[in-house]
Protein backbone atom coordinates (compact mmCIF):
# COMPACT_ATOMS: atom_id res chain seq x y z
CA UNK A 1 0.00 0.00 0.00
CA UNK A 2 2.28 2.93 -1.35
CA UNK A 3 2.11 5.96 1.03
CA UNK A 4 3.17 8.97 -1.60
CA UNK A 5 4.55 12.26 -0.09
CA UNK A 6 3.25 14.90 -2.39
CA UNK A 7 1.28 15.44 -5.34
CA UNK A 8 4.22 16.04 -7.41
CA UNK A 9 5.25 12.40 -7.01
CA UNK A 10 5.80 10.94 -10.48
CA UNK A 11 4.37 7.37 -9.64
CA UNK A 12 0.94 9.21 -8.54
CA UNK A 13 0.08 10.83 -12.49
CA UNK A 14 0.41 6.31 -13.68
CA UNK A 15 -1.37 5.45 -10.11
CA UNK A 16 -4.54 7.51 -11.78
CA UNK A 17 -4.18 7.27 -15.54
CA UNK A 18 -4.15 3.33 -14.45
CA UNK A 19 -7.41 3.29 -12.85
CA UNK A 20 -6.49 3.72 -9.32
CA UNK A 21 -8.17 4.55 -6.36
CA UNK A 22 -6.86 6.83 -3.43
CA UNK A 23 -6.75 9.50 -0.68
CA UNK A 24 -5.08 13.15 -1.55
CA UNK A 25 -5.15 16.35 -0.45
CA UNK A 26 -7.36 18.86 -2.32
CA UNK A 27 -7.45 22.30 -2.62
CA UNK A 28 -10.33 21.90 -0.01
CA UNK A 29 -10.17 18.37 2.11
CA UNK A 30 -8.57 15.27 1.82
CA UNK A 31 -10.79 13.74 -0.97
CA UNK A 32 -11.22 9.84 -2.58
CA UNK A 33 -10.86 9.85 -5.73
CA UNK A 34 -9.97 8.52 -9.02
CA UNK A 35 -10.06 9.12 -13.00
CA UNK A 36 -13.37 9.92 -13.90
CA UNK A 37 -13.12 8.64 -17.18
CA UNK A 38 -13.22 5.22 -16.24
CA UNK A 39 -16.29 3.79 -15.28
CA UNK A 40 -14.90 1.03 -13.42
CA UNK A 41 -12.30 3.12 -10.96
CA UNK A 42 -15.99 5.34 -10.62
CA UNK A 43 -17.74 2.73 -9.45
CA UNK A 44 -14.96 1.41 -6.99
CA UNK A 45 -14.47 4.50 -5.53
CA UNK A 46 -18.45 4.84 -5.21
CA UNK A 47 -18.22 0.96 -3.85
CA UNK A 48 -15.30 1.87 -1.01
CA UNK A 49 -17.36 5.54 -0.26
CA UNK A 50 -20.51 3.54 0.14
CA UNK A 51 -22.60 5.96 -1.77
CA UNK A 52 -25.87 5.16 -3.10
CA UNK A 53 -27.41 7.62 -5.65
CA UNK A 54 -24.88 10.99 -4.61
CA UNK A 55 -22.47 11.54 -6.45
CA UNK A 56 -19.22 13.57 -5.11
CA UNK A 57 -17.79 16.55 -7.54
CA UNK A 58 -15.33 16.25 -10.84
CA UNK A 59 -12.13 18.01 -11.00
CA UNK A 60 -10.51 19.23 -13.62
CA UNK A 61 -7.55 21.74 -14.72
CA UNK A 62 -9.79 23.18 -17.47
CA UNK A 63 -13.50 23.65 -18.85
CA UNK A 64 -12.05 21.96 -21.86
CA UNK A 65 -11.11 19.10 -20.23
CA UNK A 66 -14.85 18.80 -18.77
CA UNK A 67 -16.36 18.93 -22.04
CA UNK A 68 -13.94 16.17 -23.86
CA UNK A 69 -15.29 14.11 -20.76
CA UNK A 70 -18.35 14.94 -22.34
CA UNK A 71 -20.31 18.07 -20.43
CA UNK A 72 -21.67 20.29 -22.57
CA UNK A 73 -19.59 23.71 -23.33
CA UNK A 74 -22.16 26.07 -23.32
CA UNK A 75 -22.74 25.11 -19.29
CA UNK A 76 -19.39 25.25 -18.69
CA UNK A 77 -18.80 28.73 -20.37
CA UNK A 78 -21.62 30.04 -18.86
CA UNK A 79 -20.08 29.28 -15.10
CA UNK A 80 -16.15 29.94 -15.91
CA UNK A 81 -16.27 33.46 -13.80
CA UNK A 82 -16.44 31.32 -10.69
CA UNK A 83 -13.13 29.52 -11.24
CA UNK A 84 -10.46 28.84 -10.46
CA UNK A 85 -11.76 28.47 -6.99
CA UNK A 86 -13.04 26.27 -4.09
CA UNK A 87 -16.29 26.57 -6.03
CA UNK A 88 -18.49 23.41 -7.21
CA UNK A 89 -20.82 24.10 -9.70
CA UNK A 90 -23.70 21.30 -10.20
CA UNK A 91 -24.27 21.71 -14.09
CA UNK A 92 -26.58 18.87 -16.34
CA UNK A 93 -24.99 15.91 -17.94
CA UNK A 94 -26.68 13.18 -19.97
CA UNK A 95 -27.08 9.36 -20.10
CA UNK A 96 -23.72 8.75 -21.73
CA UNK A 97 -22.01 9.79 -18.52
CA UNK A 98 -24.39 8.04 -16.18
CA UNK A 99 -21.94 5.96 -14.56
CA UNK A 100 -20.59 9.43 -12.64
CA UNK A 101 -23.94 10.99 -12.15
CA UNK A 102 -25.58 7.86 -11.07
CA UNK A 103 -29.21 8.32 -12.67
CA UNK A 104 -29.16 12.58 -11.41
CA UNK A 105 -28.03 13.57 -14.86
CA UNK A 106 -26.17 16.41 -13.42
CA UNK A 107 -22.68 16.72 -11.72
CA UNK A 108 -20.93 18.76 -9.21
CA UNK A 109 -17.75 20.09 -11.34
CA UNK A 110 -14.72 22.54 -10.22
CA UNK A 111 -11.28 24.33 -11.81
CA UNK A 112 -9.45 24.28 -8.16
CA UNK A 113 -7.17 27.18 -7.79
CA UNK A 114 -4.28 24.82 -5.91
CA UNK A 115 -1.00 25.15 -7.88
CA UNK A 116 -0.17 21.45 -6.93
CA UNK A 117 -3.81 20.05 -7.74
CA UNK A 118 -4.13 21.79 -11.30
CA UNK A 119 -0.24 20.03 -11.86
CA UNK A 120 -1.77 16.67 -11.09
CA UNK A 121 -4.98 17.45 -13.36
CA UNK A 122 -3.60 18.77 -16.61
CA UNK A 123 -1.14 15.03 -16.43
CA UNK A 124 -4.13 13.28 -15.25
CA UNK A 125 -7.24 14.59 -16.70
CA UNK A 126 -10.56 14.91 -14.68
CA UNK A 127 -10.70 13.12 -11.07
CA UNK A 128 -14.13 11.94 -9.72
CA UNK A 129 -14.05 12.49 -5.91
CA UNK A 130 -15.35 12.97 -2.70
CA UNK A 131 -14.57 13.64 0.72
CA UNK A 132 -12.25 11.03 1.90
CA UNK A 133 -14.54 9.84 4.67
CA UNK A 134 -17.47 7.09 5.26
CA UNK A 135 -21.01 8.62 4.72
CA UNK A 136 -21.42 10.24 7.99
CA UNK A 137 -18.56 10.80 9.81
CA UNK A 138 -16.33 13.66 8.99
CA UNK A 139 -13.94 14.20 6.88
CA UNK A 140 -9.93 12.37 7.39
CA UNK A 141 -7.73 15.71 8.12
CA UNK A 142 -4.74 13.47 7.55
CA UNK A 143 -4.10 10.73 6.23
CA UNK A 144 -3.79 8.49 9.11
CA UNK A 145 -7.40 8.92 9.48
CA UNK A 146 -8.51 8.18 5.78
CA UNK A 147 -6.46 4.91 6.39
CA UNK A 148 -9.03 4.09 9.66
CA UNK A 149 -11.99 4.78 6.86
CA UNK A 150 -10.50 2.95 3.84
CA UNK A 151 -7.64 0.36 5.47
CA UNK A 152 -6.49 -1.46 2.35
CA UNK A 153 -9.54 -0.71 0.39
CA UNK A 154 -7.82 2.02 -1.80
CA UNK A 155 -4.81 1.91 -3.97
CA UNK A 156 -2.72 4.53 -2.04
CA UNK A 157 -2.43 7.85 0.44
CA UNK A 158 -1.21 10.96 -0.36
CA UNK A 159 0.42 12.35 3.16
CA UNK A 160 0.33 16.16 3.34
CA UNK A 161 0.23 16.29 6.78
CA UNK A 162 -2.42 17.49 9.14
CA UNK A 163 -4.62 19.82 7.01
CA UNK A 164 -7.09 20.68 9.92
CA UNK A 165 -10.51 21.29 9.45
CA UNK A 166 -10.85 23.31 6.39
CA UNK A 167 -14.16 23.95 4.80
CA UNK A 168 -15.46 21.75 1.90
CA UNK A 169 -16.11 23.72 -1.23
CA UNK A 170 -19.07 26.23 -1.61
CA UNK A 171 -21.66 24.08 -4.21
CA UNK A 172 -24.21 26.47 -6.58
CA UNK A 173 -25.86 25.64 -9.20
CA UNK A 174 -27.92 28.17 -11.77
CA UNK A 175 -31.63 27.69 -11.96
CA UNK A 176 -33.28 30.08 -14.47
CA UNK A 177 -30.33 32.32 -14.46
CA UNK A 178 -30.45 32.74 -10.40
CA UNK A 179 -27.79 31.44 -8.55
CA UNK A 180 -28.79 28.97 -5.76
CA UNK A 181 -26.14 28.11 -3.36
CA UNK A 182 -26.96 24.36 -2.14
CA UNK A 183 -24.02 24.34 0.60
CA UNK A 184 -21.88 27.01 1.93
CA UNK A 185 -18.36 26.25 2.09
CA UNK A 186 -14.65 27.92 1.02
CA UNK A 187 -16.16 30.70 -0.83
CA UNK A 188 -18.85 32.99 0.02
CA UNK A 189 -21.64 34.58 -2.42
CA UNK A 190 -23.62 37.81 -2.14
CA UNK A 191 -27.05 37.53 -3.19
CA UNK A 192 -26.75 38.29 -6.47
CA UNK A 193 -23.99 35.24 -6.84
CA UNK A 194 -20.46 37.15 -6.77
CA UNK A 195 -17.66 35.72 -4.81
CA UNK A 196 -17.72 38.53 -1.54
CA UNK A 197 -15.05 36.83 0.68
CA UNK A 198 -13.14 33.48 1.28
CA UNK A 199 -14.07 32.20 4.54
CA UNK A 200 -10.94 31.57 6.57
Amino acid sequence: MPVLQDLEDPGLVQLLIQGAVGVIPTDTVYGLVCSAAKPAAVEKLFTIKRREANPGTVLAASIDQLAELGLKLRYLKAVEQYWPNPISVVVPCGDELEYLHMGKHSLAVRIPSDAKLMSLLQQTGPLMSTSANVSGLPPAQNHHQAHEYFGEMVDFYVDAGDIGARAPSTIIRIVDDAIEIIREGAVKLDAAGRISRAID
